[in-house]
C-alpha cells in the first residue's frame, strides 16, 4: 500500500473512535436528562438523516478540491456538533450536527481510495479500512464506556482550571470534552493526507441540477447488474448494523442486567467480530469472486436469534464474535465490489454519496422501526427474533435476484468490465 494509504486509515481510526464515543457519552446525557427509552436508537436517526438529506450535494463536494481537504472541514463540523452539546442544545439536535459532518466526511474518505489504489488492491484496502473502523468502534465504545464510568468520571470533574467555571458539572459533560479532543487529533491526520492528483470537471453548484446529476447516478447503479446487487447487500448491512447497535444494549440490560457502561463492552465485543470477518475477507476473496459470500448474510441472520439463548456473559462473548465475523466477513467484499462499480460508472465522490444516501436511508426506517418496537413495549426478545429472521430473508432475495440476474447476457462477467447499458 501507498504511504498515504496509512494516514488516511489514521485519521478515519480516531473520527470513527470519537463518534462510537460519543454515541454513549449522548445516550449517558439523556440518561441524566431522564429521558424515554425510546429516544436512545432517535440519537443515531438524527446522526444519520444528514446523509440522507445531503446525498445529492456531498459528493458534489467531495469531488470539488482534495480529499484531505474535506475531510478536515467536516471533521471540524463535529467538534462543533460536540460544543454545541455544552450549550444547552439537545443532544439530539446537536448529534445530528456530528452527523453533517460524517455525511460531508464519508465520500472523501472513500472516494480517495479508489483515487490512490488500483482496482486489484480495493478489496484489501476495503479489508483495511473496515477493520480500523471496527477497531475504532470496538475502542470508542470502550473509550465512552470508560468515560462515563464512576472511576473515570470522578477523575475527570475533579479537575479544577483557576479561575475559570467551565461549567462541566456531569460524567457526560467531561466525557463529551474528551471527545472532542479526539476530533482534535484526527484533525491533525486530516492535514497530512496527500493530495492523489485526481482532479474532476468543474462541479455544478444549482441545487435543482445537482438533484438532477444524483438521481442518474442512483438509477445508474441501480440498474447495472453487478452494482445492484452490492448496493443491495450493503443498504441492508448498515441498517442492520445501527440496529443492533441498539438491540445490543438494550438485550444486555434486560437479559445480562448489565449498565449503560458495561453493556458498551458488549457492542465492542460485536465489533472484534466484524473486523476479524473483515481480515478474513481481505485476505481471502478476491474482487472477482466476491459474490460468492452472499450466503453468508443468510447464515447472519439467522444465528441473530439465538441471542435469545444467553443468559450468561461468558456465552454472549463467543455468539457475538461469530455474529460479528459473518457479517464482516460478507459486507467487506460487497463495499469493495460497489465501489469499484460505482468508480467504473461515475466519479468516486458522487458513487459514495449514492451509497451513503441508500446505506442510511435504510438506517433510518430501521432504526425507526426499532423506536417504534420499543415504544409499544415489545419484548427485546421478539424485536431479536424479527431482526434475525429479517436480515436473513432479504439475503436470501438478493441471491436469488443475483441468480436471475446471471442468467441474462449482458451482465458484466467480471467487476472491472464497463456496463453494456
Amino acid at each position: 500500500m501507498k504511504r498515504g494509504f496509512y494516514t488516511i486509515m489514521a485519521a478515519q481510526f480516531f473520527s470513527s473512535l470519537a463518534d462510537n464515543a460519543l454515541l454513549i457519552a449522548a445516550i449517558a446525557l439523556l440518561i441524566e436528562m431522564h429521558a424515554p427509552e425510546w429516544m436512545k436508537p432517535l440519537l443515531k436517526l438524527f446522526f444519520t438523516i444528514s446523509y440522507v438529506m445531503l446525498a445529492p450535494f456531498v459528493g458534489a463536494f467531495a469531488d470539488s478540491m482534495p480529499k484531505g481537504k474535506v475531510m478536515f472541514i467536516t471533521n471540524t463540523v463535529k467538534v462543533f456538533g460536540c460544543f454545541l452539546m455544552f450549550a444547552s442544545v439537545h443532544p439530539l439536535m446537536a448529534y445530528a450536527v456530528v452527523g453533517f459532518g460524517a455525511a460531508a466526511y464519508s465520500p472523501a474518505k472513500y472516494g480517495i481510495l479508489t483515487e490512490l489504489l488500483p482496482p486489484e488492491k480495493l478489496v484489501a484496502a476495503n479489508g483495511w479500512i473496515e477493520g480500523t473502523t471496527v477497531g475504532s468502534i470496538i475502542m470508542g465504545t470502550l473509550v465512552g464506556g470508560a468515560l462515563i464510568s464512576p472511576a473515570v468520571s470522578t477523575r475527570l470533574l475533579g479537575f479544577d482550571v483557576p479561575v475559570l467555571d467551565t461549567g462541566i458539572d456531569t460524567p457526560a459533560e467531561a466525557a463529551i470534552l474528551v471527545i472532542a479532543a479526539i476530533y482534535g487529533l484526527a484533525a491533525l491526520f486530516n492535514l497530512r493526507i496527500p493530495d492523489t492528483g485526481a482532479r474532476y470537471p468543474h462541479q455544478e453548484r444549482h441545487p435543482v441540477r445537482l438533484l438532477a446529476d444524483f438521481a442518474r447516478c442512483n438509477t445508474t447503479l441501480w440498474h447495472d447488474r453487478l452494482g445492484q446487487i452490492s448496493l443491495a447487500v450493503t443498504t441492508l448491512f448498515w441498517g442492520a448494523g445501527a440496529t443492533l447497535q441498539f438491540i445490543v444494549l438494550e438485550w444486555a440490560k434486560q437479559a445480562l442486567h448489565l449498565p449503560l457502561s458495561k453493556a458498551a463492552l458488549l457492542q465492542g465485543v460485536t465489533a472484534v467480530g466484524i473486523a476479524i470477518g473483515a481480515m478474513l475477507a481481505a485476505r481471502f476473496v478476491p474482487l472477482g469472486r466476491a459474490l460468492s459470500v452472499l450466503p453468508v448474510g443468510v447464515a447472519m441472520g439467522l444465528l441473530v436469534p439465538c441471542m435469545t439463548l444467553v443468559s450468561t456473559e461468558a456465552v454472549a462473548y463467543p455468539v457475538l464474535v461469530l455474529i460479528g465475523s459473518l457479517a464482516g466477513f460478507f459486507v467487506v467484499p460487497m463495499n469493495a465490489l460497489l465501489q469499484h462499480r460505482g468508480y467504473v460508472l461515475m466519479s468516486a465522490g458522487h458513487s459514495i454519496a449514492v451509497q451513503n444516501f441508500n446505506e442510511n436511508l435504510n438506517i433510518l426506517l430501521m432504526l425507526g422501526l426499532y423506536a417504534l418496537l420499543l415504544r409499544f413495549n415489545l419484548h427485546i426478545y421478539a424485536v431479536i427474533v424479527i431482526f434475525g429472521l429479517f436480515v436473513a430473508v432479504m439475503m436470501a432475495l438478493v441471491i436469488r435476484r443475483h441468480q436471475a440476474n446471471q442468467r441474462l447476457a449482458d451482465t458484466p462477467a467480471l467487476a472491472g468490465e464497463s456496463s453494456r447499458h
